[in-house]
């Protein structure tokens, strides 16, 4: 299996999936999305599955889904949790680029409408912003590109991921 997937990270709500079909589209590659993944393995929805199961229930679900993609030329849109699967995250680093959508919290929240209809795995009674502070450091820790996309349009986005993980260049931080 080559090393040529493009597996995008991030807050929910931070465009993981409407810039991964933008930058599918532009490269020729397929695109996947892994929270449509989960919901058609488990044939329920997120926050569904997060009732059901559990915040820990979930993301066991979440890390065994991504565990399991395998394909070549595509774009990954992961959920916002993937980075807590430490087995999928080391599995996407062999097997592709993985690129960190960056947004500032204020950005986020005000694009963010309902947590749980959107199924965001959340701990009861934590905050947007613990969350937030929470996984911001996992998704520095596994992003091989760090993309800002605040007040940025989406073709400026994929315009800079597309410039990064160019092989002509160094990749770059």
């Amino acid at each position: 299996m080559e090393n040529n997937n493009i597996i995008l990270i991030g807050m929910p709500g931070a465009g993981k999936s409407t810039i991964g079909v933008v930058l599918a589209k532009r490269l020729g590659y397929d695109f996947i999305d892994g929270d449509l993944l989960i919901q058609k393995s488990e044939e329920k929805l997120l926050h569904e599955i997060i009732e059901e199961k559990g915040l820990d229930g979930f993301r066991e679900i979440e890390n065994r889904v991504n565990c399991g993609i395998n394909c070549e030329r595509v774009v990954i849109a992961t959920g916002g949790s993937a980075v807590y699967g430490s087995e999928a995250m080391e599995h996407f680093k062999e097997t592709g680029k993985i690129v960190f959508l960056h947004l500032s919290y204020n950005t986020l929240k005000t694009r963010l409408g309902d947590l749980n209809e959107r199924g965001v795995a959340i701990k009861k009674g934590q905050t947007l912003l613990e969350l937030y502070n929470e996984r911001l450091p996992l998704y520095k820790k596994y992003a091989e590109v760090t993309v800002n996309c605040n007040r940025k349009a989406i073709r400026k986005i994929v315009w800079e991921i597309e410039k990064r993980l160019s092989p002509d260049e160094e990749l770059q931080q």
